[in-house]
């Protein structure tokens, strides 16, 4: 079983993009990759083909491998509940909300047992799978229970580059330290070193791996630069952030940040336009006046609801919209923007209705069945024509009351709806934004509204952009990482 892992000495050191940048290294030399990584904490969730949930990290991976996201890739997926609990996500479906003592029981022999079996599958249909670690590989207080860093390298019996985080300081004391807590088969393993987001001068950095690699016995791979690629954090995955954004951004998009806020891809496609601003805001925080509020998709729609209506930021947005502002809900925010939202029988966690924004002539009741599905077509609005693909995610039966005012948004009228100002829009479809001519005609109407220019739609769509950046942030970590040895 060949592998490679990259395990980090501190969480945050960069091993998500390290990662994504091998796998299209090794992709382009015409080895079959696959990226893994056994247990994952975080709400940025990609959904598979099949309607699996799986860390957005594992899928971008994926991409740069040149293939298709799977679960198995990701096979245990956490997600933060507060309280010290989490929503478990196992090979892409929902099991159950556990605390983190019950997990780390959990994951000594269950959670093994699942990450062996998914590496065993991707080892029979590639070449070389690229494991990336969690947190920091030195946590021997947690080792029984790990199902990300040496645990996987053991089992693999795989070759390790160990990740150091420059900018936090104590950049040689992480790794020395590290490797002393190492047990001396886990040691072996460790093949070489690469230092990440280096500010100092050259002569600095050339006195620092001479030093590791006479203290320590192991090569150093490379010292990667400090750059805003290579830094982004990967609790928002924001690698495809542009670089130079003016300081005063001629349009600024507000995404409500709801306590269960899922989603958070959904937008990485208007961050990526060198002239948005988006603009994450609290319920509690004032809104402020920018060009659009959008209110994302919601685990629990019901309480994210209630946590709108409570803080006074349900009624800000209606006065903002009543002013001539532009509202936008995906998913669950699509829910909130009806009449009610009814869970009757509490499966989201609260049972019972709540008021919603009523700029929507709609109701929604929750219902067990999950519509799970990618989704294909065809725009009415903003313009004729658009070809749009994204998936369409989420619990319950909306209806729609009166629709007079309304017009669909695509041609299956089920999947979203605005209003005849086209200052309400509301939709079932993840990945709207995907869609360059579709995001880029919506934000025109923007524009139109502050007296800007119009942008060009003729653009390609978010994914045809992403490989573009994805090549050029690999091009930027080949450029100062040995690939040789790592091959050799």
């Amino acid at each position: 079983m060949k592998a490679l892992t990259v395990l980090g000495t501190t969480s945050q050191a960069g091993k998500s993009i390290l990662t994504t940048a091998i796998c299209r290294l090794l992709s382009r030399k015409g080895i079959r990759i696959a990226p893994f990584k056994g247990a994952s904490i975080g709400q940025q969730a990609y959904l598979t083909e099949i309607g699996g949930q799986m860390s957005y990290a594992q899928a971008l991976q994926a991409w740069a491998a040149g293939i298709a996201p799977a679960v198995e890739m990701n096979p245990l997926l956490l997600k933060p509940k507060g309280d010290s609990t989490f929503e478990m996500i196992v090979k892409g479906v929902k099991t159950e909300t556990i605390s983190v003592n019950e997990f780390y029981r959990w994951a000594e022999a269950e959670g093994w047992a699942i990450v062996r079996q998914c590496l065993d599958q991707l080892a029979g249909e590639f070449d070389l799978l690229v494991c990336e670690g969690a947190g920091s590989t030195a946590e021997v207080h947690l080792k029984a229970s790990d199902l990300a860093n040496m645990r996987v390298a053991r089992y693999l019996n795989a070759p390790t580059l160990l990740l150091v985080d420059s900018e936090r300081g104590g950049a040689l004391a992480h790794v020395v330290g590290t490797l002393e807590l190492l047990e001396p088969i886990e040691r072996a393993l460790i093949r070489g070193i690469v230092i990440n987001k280096w500010r100092g001068p050259e002569a600095v950095s050339r006195a620092a791996v001479s030093w590791l690699e006479e203290r320590t016995g192991i090569p150093v791979l490379g010292v990667i630069p400090w750059d805003a690629i290579a830094c982004s954090h990967q609790g928002t995955l924001n690698l495809l952030k542009r670089h130079g954004k003016p300081a005063n951004p001629e349009v600024t998009v507000a995404v409500i940040r709801l306590p269960h806020l899922t989603g958070f891809a959904d937008f990485d496609p208007l961050d990526a336009e060198p002239s948005v601003r988006v603009k994450y805001i609290s319920p509690k925080q004032s809104l402020g006046y920018p060009d659009a509020v959008i209110l994302p998709g919601s685990r629990t729609t019901l309480a994210d609801l209630q946590v709108l209506q409570d803080s006074g930021m349900a009624q800000e947005i209606l006065e903002y919209q009543a002013a001539g502002g532009t509202v936008l809900g995906i998913s669950g925010g699509f829910q909130m923007l009806g009449e009610f939202v009814a869970d009757p029988e509490g499966i989201e966690g609260i049972e019972g209705r709540i008021e919603g924004l009523s700029l929507l002539p709609m109701t929604t009741v929750i219902t067990p069945q999950k519509v799970a599905r990618q989704r294909s077509l065809t725009s009415t609005y903003p313009h004729v024509g658009l070809q749009v693909t994204g998936y369409e995610l989420h619990r319950g039966h909306s209806k729609f009351n009166d629709m007079k005012a309304f017009k669909p948004l695509f041609e299956d009228r089920k999947l979203g709806v605005v209003d005849t100002y086209q200052s309400v829009w509301g939709t079932y479809l993840h990945g709207i934004f995907d869609s360059g001519p579709w995001r880029r005609t919506w934000l025109n109407r923007l524009r139109q509204q502050r007296g800007l220019k119009a942008l060009p739609t003729g653009i390609p769509n978010y994914r045809e952009q992403r490989e573009t950046l994805l090549e050029n942030l690999t091009d930027f970590i080949d450029q100062n990482l040995d690939m040789s040895q790592i091959l050799r």
